[in-house]
């Protein structure tokens, strides 16, 4: 006991005998400072007295996929530093191997009396079952899984492939492909949904025009493949990550990226205006989002009940060089009939029409 309070003490900058008043639920204690007692309890990972359990901490879970990919900590950094700036202390849980799961999070989450939980990853039925029934209050953002009773804040997915396509299709490509992730992680299904409405309004087949991939360099490289062989010569991709594997997939077919390759990122993470050739990419509006989800958020926690609407956020296409426009590709030389290494405009290099 006596060290748990010097602990405590520590971290919140107190004596031990405030400490003791707290833990003790007697008077003479402000508000701010108790909160911060609790709050500090919460954080070192020490047991609330039973009278004391029924409070919320002013915790709060911020719970992400991954931190491979740049737009997750840009997001985890942008929502901390909102809540900090509210007095609340952000919790960072992120899946990784040999760690816990996001439902393994939930628990835990859920057994320190969080005052609130933001999602950008995964959420599953049990899990969302387990947090609407308990009532913590629950942002999602960009969320992997749409659920019906949390608000989301999401980037506007039909909104960037519109600006993608137009972009692409403008500089003459028609060969146009989508790359994104599994079938079955919604923002991926929304992009789905809008390239095969933008194809058809532009007189355009959308069959077997459509890659999925895991969300890594080497998937977006293995899946861009099989499109590029099938003759596409830009793609829209899910995301930057993807959009470099897919570069570098063109480059292995002996492709020059841009003169007869364009690709088109998604996110504008770090880094991107610096890779070769810098990537023309969808830039999410991270810090408005992060605002908007915070606030949603803070709504609920003050007693507001949730608002079950999606909050869509236009992206802004930022053009750099990895996007030119169309010219025939050159037949590779081992591939090439009779010596003719280049093809006549409007002819395929593929195996098959795209």
């Amino acid at each position: 006991m006596t060290r748990r309070l010097a602990e405590v003490a520590r971290k919140v900058g107190v004596s031990e005998a405030t400490v003791s008043r707290v833990l003790n639920g007697r008077s003479g204690v402000s508000d701010t400072t108790r909160q911060a007692v609790l709050t500090a309890l919460d954080v070192l990972g020490y047991e609330r007295p039973t009278q004391l359990r029924g409070v919320r901490a002013r915790l709060v879970g911020l719970v992400l996929p991954e931190l491979q990919n740049p737009i997750f900590p840009a997001l985890a950094e942008m929502v901390g530093g909102a809540l900090v700036q509210l007095g609340f202390t952000p919790v960072l849980c992120t899946r990784s191997a040999g760690g816990l799961s996001e439902a393994e999070y939930v628990t835990m989450l859920l057994d320190q009396q969080v005052s609130g939980v933001v999602f950008c990853g995964g959420l599953s039925r049990e899990e969302h079952r387990q947090l609407l029934e308990r009532g913590v209050p629950v942002v999602l953002l960009n969320a992997a899984v749409d659920h019906a009773g949390f608000p989301q804040v999401s980037t506007d997915d039909a909104a960037a492939v519109r600006q993608a396509f137009a972009h692409l299709h403008a500089l003459g490509h028609r060969d146009i492909g989508l790359l994104v992730g599994p079938a079955d992680h919604a923002p991926s299904a929304h992009k789905t949904a809008a390239f095969a409405e933008v194809c058809r309004r532009a007189g355009l087949d959308p069959a077997g025009r459509v890659g999925h991939a895991l969300f890594s360099f080497e998937g977006g490289q293995a899946a861009a493949a099989e499109l590029i062989d099938a003759g596409a010569t830009a793609l829209v991709c899910g995301s930057d990550v993807l959009a470099l594997g897919a570069i570098r997939a063109a480059r292995r077919a002996g492709l020059e990226v841009p003169r007869e390759f364009s690709a088109v990122g998604f996110d504008d993470s770090a880094f991107m205006n610096y890779t070769d050739p810098p990537l023309t990419t969808l830039r999410q509006p991270i810090d408005a989002m992060a605002r908007a989800a915070v606030q949603l958020l803070l709504g609920q926690i003050e007693g507001g009940a949730p608002t079950p609407r999606q909050l869509l956020h236009e992206p802004e296409l930022v053009v750099r060089g990895s996007t030119a426009p169309y010219v025939p590709r050159r037949r590779p030389a081992a591939a090439a009939a009779g010596g003719d290494a280049v093809l006549l405009p409007g002819a395929r290099a593929s195996r098959r029409p795209f």
